[in-house]
């Protein structure tokens, strides 16, 4: 069993990374639109009407992605946000995500 971090440890966290895939999404200049509904969801749309739901969990203490690809899990781990089961970090795999369904390249980084 993976220990719990401190609740305002999980809330700083999960609030960053989710502002900070905002913000690059703002700047990418990618036509797809994206919409925060309240403080754990974060919805982004294509053009073509599909979707990708990046939203905090906070009784398991991670994010969460639903993609068209299929869902990730993300816990906190050594400084980064790390897939439950393949390790991989969160904005690395969720640009990769965002490009394939947008079909132009896009970076969270």
């Amino acid at each position: 069993m993976v220990a719990q971090m401190e609740e305002h440890d999980f809330n700083a966290h999960a609030d960053a990374v989710l502002s900070q895939i905002e913000t690059a999404l703002e700047r990418s200049g990618v036509d797809l639109d994206f919409e925060r509904m309240g403080d754990h969801v974060l919805q982004i749309e294509f053009p073509d009407g599909s979707r990708i739901v990046v939203n905090r969990h906070d009784a398991a203490q991670e994010i969460w992605v639903a993609a068209r690809s299929g869902g990730f899990h993300y816990r906190w781990q050594e400084g980064f946000w790390r897939d439950t089961r393949s390790g991989s970090e969160l904005l690395r795999t969720l640009s990769d995500l965002i490009s394939t369904q947008a079909g132009e390249p896009v970076s969270l980084l």
